[in-house]
């Protein structure tokens, strides 16, 4: 019998959102709308489909293991020095590199609960010993994550604006729980969902790097930038951390056409800022619709919106799901009467708030016929 590490057989692999083609041959529809996965329904910039038309990288050749032209234009936007980022495919990856950096048996690892999965489960497989702390109304508890940490504590990670619940930490907070932090924990500062962010005391992370040597900024292209399927993400820290953590990235794992497409995507800024405000009238027809119907929702500072829907998270799935609407269940993100629905355009947040309104008048007349 094969000797797999004992923790790989307490993991389940990451369960991605259902696909459309799938959803459209199991109940035979035309149409889906998929707000599951927080993709950007605006897809990406014109530039960057100009740039990966022109662009003939070769299937067969390797791509540029240093990013060097990537890595030159995320430097020049961020006024960073190019030793002070790390590329990934995807952010995830570099959750992985940090984890595999640092993580082990004997060290532990403190996070918020619920939060971005993927940081319990790289720790689970390194052996490290991982120290959950509870939400505060679906806020990090950031005074109890500092008293959590020890002499064997080795990475803290903060997600902000946090997945599932979209709420964020402010600069006030996120200073005085930075200088709690020892000098030997790295803080992983999650931003997946930066660019959506309009909330007036957030913090600049980047200039934070440099008054905290311990600090790692994560960032991605997946989200508002709409390349999610090309994979590109990256870090930004003293350059003493980026050299440490490289010799553990794995050679070429940015693909060439995601270099191509990163670099005119990041040139494009109003497409960026146009996003951003559809997302944020998006929202208000979220919070106009919970209002509506009683419903409790953390205000979001992403692209998605965890509802509260007062009936079981997977019935509400399975209800939308029939109706055309791919959207994600509560339940295996801590949350088992709420569903996180990524915002869409006007008309997909029409459509998925007519049928959520739907399953919530056939729930009280379920509740009345009980009576």
């Amino acid at each position: 019998m094969m000797r797999w590490k004992k923790q790989l057989l307490t993991l389940t692999p990451y369960q991605p959102g259902k696909s459309i083609e799938s959803v459209k041959k199991q109940y035979n529809l035309d149409e889906i709308v998929k707000l599951a996965s927080n993709e950007n329904p605006f897809g990406c910039s014109k530039h960057v489909l100009s740039a990966l038309q022109n662009s003939q990288p070769g299937f067969a050749i390797y791509p540029d293991g240093y990013m060097t032209n990537l890595r030159e234009s995320v430097a020049s936007f961020l006024k960073v020095n190019q030793d002070e980022l790390i590329f990934g495919n995807g952010s995830d990856n570099i959750i992985q590199i940090i984890s595999r950096s640092l993580l082990h048996s004997g060290a532990n690892t403190v996070m918020a609960t619920p939060s971005f999965s993927q940081y319990k489960h790289n720790a689970v497989i390194e052996g490290a010993e991982i120290r959950e702390i509870p939400l505060v109304n679906g806020e990090h508890d950031l005074d109890k994550m500092a008293e959590a940490v020890d002499e064997n504590t080795n990475v803290v990670w903060v997600c902000s604006p946090n997945n599932p619940t979209g709420t964020y930490v402010s600069e006030n907070k996120l200073l005085a729980f930075l200088e709690k932090v020892p000098s030997h924990v790295l803080v992983v500062l999650d931003e997946a969902y930066f660019e959506y962010v309009f909330a007036d005391d957030y913090y600049d992370s980047i200039e934070l790097t440099r008054r905290y040597p311990n600090l790692i900024v994560l960032r991605t292209f997946s989200k508002i930038y709409g390349l999610a399927s090309l994979r590109v993400g990256y870090g930004v820290a003293n350059k003493s951390i980026v050299q440490a953590l490289e010799p553990a990235r794995e050679p070429f794992n940015v693909n060439s056409f995601g270099q191509v497409a990163a670099i005119a995507a990041i040139g494009d800024q109003e497409f960026v800022q146009d996003c951003k405000e559809k997302n944020q009238q998006g929202l208000n027809q979220f919070y106009d619709f919970c209002k509506q119907h009683d419903l409790s929702y953390y205000p979001s500072q992403t692209n998605f919106i965890l509802i509260d829907i007062n009936a079981d998270a997977n019935e509400g799935f399975q209800f939308l799901l029939e109706k055309g609407f791919i959207v994600r269940s509560g339940k295996a993100l801590g949350f088992p009467t709420s569903l996180r629905i990524t915002v869409g355009s006007a008309e997909q947040n029409e459509g998925v708030l007519k049928a959520l309104g739907e399953f919530l008048n056939e729930q009280s007349t379920a509740k009345l016929n009980k009576k």
